[in-house]
């Protein structure tokens, strides 16, 4: 299945992107090319292959979440140039 070139100018124009005449042209094979390769992909024989996501088994790696002290709320506002209540506070930037 070729890509025409009004396609390609097509999605171009969806995606606001101007392109000469020469990237159009090349566009269009190269996008053929890409499409020609997808289709012999979809000829080979996956009867009996599992899906997967990965190529490799993957397991969660991620440690146990553990409560532990934080920094003493004074200590960390000691040196904010404006707080209130306990927290930081910021100038206002929406309206």
């Amino acid at each position: 299945m070729a890509i025409s070139r009004s396609e390609v100018e097509h999605v171009a124009k969806l995606a606001r992107l101007k392109f000469s005449q020469e990237e159009i042209e090349e566009f269009t094979v190269q996008l053929s090319k890409i499409i020609d390769y997808v289709n012999k992909l979809n000829e080979l024989d996956t009867e009996n292959v599992e899906p997967t996501a990965h190529i490799v088994p993957i397991h969660n790696v991620f440690r146990e979440d553990e409560v532990k002290p934080s920094m003493d709320r004074d200590k960390i506002l000691m040196n904010a140039p404006y707080k209130e209540n306990g927290c930081f506070k910021v100038p206002k930037i929406i309206e």
